[in-house]
């Protein structure tokens, strides 16, 4: 395997999802290998449980340290945490399994902070089991914010001819609308247009959500949001040079974004941005931490709790997910 490939550590997950399950699939799929150089931080015995589930002829390899990766066609080196009891069942909520997952994100941290490895890639974590395991996030999002010790990220989902950035994610909507001010719109959209002028787009076109129906309607709905919280960053930024525009009505700024119309959709808070990009498909997302020092990108999807363990989850988002770290490495 040539060695330019950037090297990718992806993170097991909750052991009790499909996490372990779309990673051994991913390992069989040979697009993998024209992508990266990806090696698993987890635990090894519980992807041999899901190997031997799914039949796939791959191989999983423990290391102690990425050092003694090979990175060979079929092989799955897993750096070996050896967290996860042998008789933990697939689909049941675990603290055991929830602490796990942060122990394999915290260890991913530490060898991208030391550049031995140039991109993370997350399976699924459970917040239920995570916050029963003693880690008091609401995501992967501040997980890594706290981990890497940057005080503010954004999340951006991407899927086939939609990207999305989101103001706030985490809360409760009425929390979400009194968080959001002029200069959180500005940082995020901001943090949005380096992301896009990264990924080799000049000029990214970008468009800026509502919050109310119709984006207020001139005043019509709501308590004037838009012209107090948003506007002022759409101005500011448009008077630096930037291609943007908004506040607009959410329900047509989609289809618009859909078409073609913009590389980039601003969304005030988390379902106004997810429900689009979900509507294309689970197997289609791709969720990135933008503002971070190191990159990361991660399937959009759960743990699944209802079908792990089967052998019938989709590995398509992981891949995914895999193919745009390694594209944000190699330009980086």
């Amino acid at each position: 395997m040539s060695n330019t490939l950037p090297v990718i550590g992806i993170t097991m997950g909750d052991a009790a999802g499909v996490g372990p399950e779309i990673i051994v699939k991913s390992f069989a799929n040979d697009s993998l290998y024209q992508m990266a150089q990806a090696m698993v931080v987890g635990d090894a015995r519980r992807l041999e449980q899901a190997n031997a589930l799914l039949g796939t002829g791959v191989r999983v390899r423990a290391i102690a340290d990425i050092a003694e990766a090979k990175f060979e066609r079929g092989v799955i080196d897993c750096i070996d945490l050896q967290l996860i009891p042998e008789d933990l069942p697939f689909g049941k909520l675990s603290p055991v399994a929830g602490d796990a997952a942060f122990r394999f994100i915290e260890r991913a941290v530490e060898l991208a902070k030391a550049r031995q490895i140039d991109a993370i890639c997350t399976a699924p974590l459970n917040k239920e089991a995570l916050h029963a395991g003693g880690h008091k996030f609401p995501g992967h999002t501040e997980m890594l914010a706290h981990l890497t010790g940057v005080e503010e990220v954004s999340m951006m989902l991407v899927a086939p001819n939609l990207r999305v950035i989101h103001v706030t994610t985490h809360i409760g909507l009425l929390d979400a609308i009194r968080k959001i001010e002029p200069g959180l719109v500005e940082r995020t959209i901001q943090r949005g247009y380096d992301t896009l002028r990264k990924a080799n787009i000049a000029n990214p076109r970008i468009a800026v959500c509502g919050i109310n129906p119709h984006a207020g309607e001139n005043g019509l709905f709501g308590y004037g949001e838009e012209e107090e919280k948003i506007i002022p960053a759409v101005l500011k930024l448009r008077d630096k040079g930037m291609d943007i525009e908004g506040p607009l009505p959410a329900d047509t700024l989609f289809f618009r974004a859909g078409r073609g119309d913009f590389d980039l959709v601003v969304a005030m808070y988390h379902d106004q941005g997810h429900g689009p990009v979900k509507v294309l498909g689970l197997e289609a997302g791709v969720n990135i931490t933008v503002g971070l020092d190191v990159i990361r990108t991660s399937v959009d999807h759960g743990t699944a709790f209802d079908i792990a363990g089967k052998g019938i989850a989709d590995e398509r988002s992981l891949l995914e997910a895999l193919r745009q770290g390694a594209e944000l490495a190699t330009r980086r």
